[in-house]
């Protein structure tokens, strides 16, 4: 749990959040990752049991607009904020999936050149929230937004990793620790595609943020993604159901449908 009670309508408030050091640290990195419905959860009361993921997004839909929108839909396991934390590794090692490493620097300053497949979109959901995840920068976060993101997304204003970075700086966590951040993939998984250039990707990050000691979190995102003009772009349509942030390689990971991360060597891309 992290902290007490907080008053109504200040869920960030200092004995939710500044107990401690590493208190302050596990908190900023609830805040900046997009787990805050998590946080409300943990210090307002008890979590509903966990439910189980549901069964698969109806493929049997034609290509277009409902189906995409059915396969972003579909609820994802759902675990409890005590999952991000840590965990014991499983017995089964589990599934793997080979993430190809991009070839170039792109707009915004993010790392791309990943090939047309559904693997590539991973590497390259992967990479934006790299960017953005360590920079802590709204302005940063905005810009990547604005370079990488198809017309028809959400405002930048109200993407899951802008508002986030936003509820850290304004809370009063921001203004007790000012963490060194870093977002590397652990695990990953494609929820549904359809045709060769839509892809619903989910990528779980290991964040670390370190000030005078260090604090990790276990962070999934899914995002639509889109082939468009020779990359992968964050696609068109609403916000995607929510990704259970499991420690990486347990068996809850496991049971959510993360693979392992792999990466492979750089690729030649594909336009």
């Amino acid at each position: 749990m992290i902290g007490s009670r907080t008053e109504p309508g200040d869920p960030w408030s200092r004995r939710a959040l500044l107990r401690t050091l590493a208190g302050v640290l596990v908190a900023a990195l609830l805040a900046v990752f997009g787990i805050a419905y998590a946080v409300y959860a943990a210090v307002r009361g008890p979590l509903e049991e966990p439910a189980a993921k549901g069964g698969p997004p109806p493929t049997s839909l034609p290509s277009g607009t409902q189906r995409r929108d059915a396969i972003a839909a579909a609820p994802m396991l759902t675990v409890p904020p005590s999952a991000a934390r840590g965990g014991t590794p499983a017995s089964d090692p589990g599934p793997t999936i080979t993430v190809p490493a991009p070839t170039e620097l792109g707009a915004a300053e993010v790392p791309t050149g990943f090939p047309r497949t559904p693997e590539g979109a991973l590497g390259q959901l992967a990479a934006i929230e790299s960017t953005v995840l360590q920079s802590m920068s709204v302005q940063r976060a905005t810009g990547v937004h604005q370079a990488w993101a198809q017309p028809g997304t959400p405002p930048a204003g109200q993407w899951a990793l802008v508002r986030s970075i936003q509820a850290f700086h304004t809370s009063r966590a921001g203004s007790a620790a000012a963490p060194l951040v870093s977002a590397t993939p652990v695990a990953g998984q494609v929820k549904g595609v359809d045709g060769p250039d839509w892809v619903l990707a989910c990528v779980l990050m290991d964040v670390r943020a370190q000030v005078a000691s260090t604090a990790r979190i276990a962070y999934g995102h899914c995002e639509r993604m889109q082939w468009l003009q020779g990359r992968w772009v964050i696609g068109a349509g609403p916000a995607p159901a929510r990704a259970p942030s499991t420690w990486p390689e347990t068996a809850l990971a496991h049971e959510a449908g993360w693979a392992t991360w792999s990466s492979s060597g750089p690729t030649d891309g594909e336009g």
